[in-house]
C-alpha cells in the first residue's frame, strides 16, 4: 500500500489502512516516545495516544513535507502533553547534586551504539531529559521548547546545558566516556 493510499483509507476511517499505517510508523515513533518516557509502559501509552491524536487529525496533514515528520511532530507534542498531564515534567533534581557535577571535555568511542546513549539519557531526571530530547534530537529552538513546556527560554537553555553535564557524569560513570581522544568529543553530538 502507497503511503497516499494509506493516508486516504484513513481518511475514510478504513481499519486496514489504519493498521498499515500503524504497523509502518509504531516502531520509529515508539523509539521517539522511549526518549521521552519514564519506563516502557508511558512509552505504549504515549505510543497509543499518539496515533489516537494521528487517525482523529489525519484530515489536518495537507502533504506539506514529509508525512513522517507530521506523524513524528504530533508524537513529540503528545509526549509533552502526557508528561504534563501526569505532571511527571515537574520531577525535579536537587540542586545540591547538580551543582556538583563538572563538565569535562572527555570523548566518546565512535562504535558507541545508539542504544547506549538513549539509556544513558534516560536516566536523566525527566526535565533535562525533555530539553535535551527536544533541543538536540528533535531540533526545536529554545524558544519553541520555552513555549511547548511553558517555562522561560532561559530555563529550556539551563536545563539543556545541565542535562549535558549530567549526561556526560553518566557516560562517565559507564566507563563510555573514559579517556580524552581529540578526534572523539562527545559534546560535539549534543551541541548546537
Amino acid at each position: 500500500m502507497t503511503e497516499q493510499a494509506i493516508i486516504q483509507g484513513c481518511m475514510q476511517n478504513d481499519p486496514i489502512a489504519q493498521r498499515e499505517l500503524y504497523n509502518r510508523y509504531s516502531p520509529k515513533m515508539l523509539s521517539v516516545c522511549y526518549r521521552f518516557a519514564h519506563n516502557k509502559q508511558d512509552a505504549e501509552d504515549m505510543l497509543q495516544e499518539g496515533f489516537i491524536k494521528i487517525f482523529t487529525q489525519i484530515h489536518s496533514f495537507q502533504n506539506r513535507g514529509a508525512f513522517e515528520g507530521w506523524i513524528r511532530r504530533i508524537m513529540v507534542h503528545t509526549c509533552i502533553n502526557f508528561l504534563k498531564k501526569n505532571k511527571k515534567f515537574n520531577e525535579s533534581v536537587e540542586l545540591d547534586y547538580a551543582t556538583h557535577l563538572s563538565a569535562r571535555e572527555e570523548t566518546i568511542p565512535s562504535v558507541l551504539q545508539g542504544k547506549q546513549i538513549i539509556e544513558c539519557i534516560r536516566q536523566l531526571p525527566i526535565g533535562y531529559r525533555t530539553v535535551l530530547n527536544l533541543y538536540a534530537i528533535e531540533g526545536y529552538s529554545h524558544k519553541e521548547i520555552a513555549d511547548m513546556l511553558d517555562i522561560e527560554e532561559s530555563t529550556s537553555r539551563s536545563q539543556y546545558t545541565r542535562a549535558k553535564t549530567m549526561l556526560e557524569n553518566i557516560l562517565i560513570k559507564r566507563k563510555i566516556v573514559d579517556s580524552p581522544k581529540p578526534e572523539y568529543n562527545w559534546l560535539a553530538v549534543f551541541s548546537k
